[in-house]
């Protein structure tokens, strides 16, 4: 009879040890598992960064009996911006684009272009070590327009069109980014710059560089100008950002181009230099100019009063934009 109890109260230990024994592996395998998810996903969220920003500034002037005089007139811009960037270990991947569109309505004549812009940017770059602040680098860049550009009044022929102009710089040399400052300098001895003007009569003009057609005495097309210009240069181009005050931030973008084998030294610039000043979380103000210079670019005015447009040299383009509006920053 003792020995009945004895070796009924052991299974019993033994069970409990068991039971206990088992349930702890299942709570330690369980923790493990959700620990490693965690990893992966803290990981991921790391590599990856992105930015979206929607935005437009808007302006109106209304007279009712004013007798300085004036025209009634809405002015409007419309902005998007997105970043995607990947970073990790030694590797660092941005890719940017930046849309931009604007119009201006005044009583009494047709709706005009004020700005036009599509502009894609990407750079992959590699360095050797963690302590380093140059890196290996490609770059690619691609801008053009979204509608017809007019030389107003005359809004019958177009000067300009979607890839007429069209640009593509495609290169490979190093990268400076410092790593507190926002601020990178790319230098780039081989870069491969293209011009598409993929609108025939301004191809045929050769207008944005591109051969012009080849005619006759008189006038009759015996070949097509060219729809591709590919020059083969050396790009320096820097970017820098910086809160000089409480909600007022200053962004500097400069790219210089000059082709080897087509007048080395004569340089493409553009220049562009913005102050950025956050009212609150939704409502912004913006100043800054847009300077731009490529010698060959030319330009079309009527330089002796019979109505035709005739071509003239190269000239600095100089844009200059102030706008107040609401920005929706995700």
């Amino acid at each position: 009879m003792k020995f009945r109890i004895l070796l009924f109260l052991f299974c019993l230990t033994s069970l409990k040890t068991l039971a206990s024994d088992n349930k702890f592996i299942t709570v330690r395998d369980t923790t493990s598992t959700i620990s490693k998810d965690t990893t992966n996903t803290d990981s991921m969220m790391i590599y990856w960064t992105e930015k979206n920003t929607f935005g437009v500034n808007l302006s109106e002037v209304a007279f009712v009996n004013w007798n300085s005089g004036g025209n009634n007139s809405v002015s409007a811009l419309f902005y998007a911006n997105f970043q995607r960037n990947f970073e990790k270990d030694y590797t660092i991947w941005k890719n940017s684009a930046s849309l931009r569109y604007g119009i201006n309505a005044q009583e009494g004549r047709e709706i005009r272009k004020t700005e036009d812009e599509l502009r894609l940017n990407s750079s992959f770059g590699f360095r050797q070590d963690s302590t380093s602040n140059w890196y290996y680098s490609g770059k690619f860049s691609f801008n053009s327009q979204f509608s017809n550009g007019y030389k107003y009044p005359d809004t019958e022929v177009a000067i300009s069109r979607f890839m007429a102009p069209g640009y593509t710089f495609l290169g490979a040399g190093t990268e400076f980014s410092h790593p507190e400052e926002d601020l990178t300098v790319y230098l780039s001895p081989i870069t491969f710059k293209s011009t598409f003007v993929l609108d025939q009569r301004l191809a045929n003009e050769g207008m944005f560089g591109v051969e012009p057609a080849v005619t006759d005495e008189l006038g009759n097309i015996l070949k097509e100008g060219e729809n591709v210009r590919t020059e083969f240069g050396f790009l320096v181009t820097s970017g820098f950002s910086k809160e000089v005050w409480e909600n007022i931030d200053v962004n500097n973008q400069v790219s210089l181009y000059s082709d080897y084998l087509n007048k080395f030294g004569n340089v493409d610039v553009d220049w562009q230099l913005s102050v950025n000043m956050q009212v609150n979380d939704f409502v912004k103000a913006n100043v800054g100019t847009h300077i731009r210079y490529d010698d060959d670019v030319k330009f079309k005015e009527d330089t002796n009063g019979d109505g035709k447009l005739e071509t003239s040299g190269p000239r600095i383009q100089l844009k200059q934009m102030l706008g107040v509006g609401i920005v929706y920053d995700f």
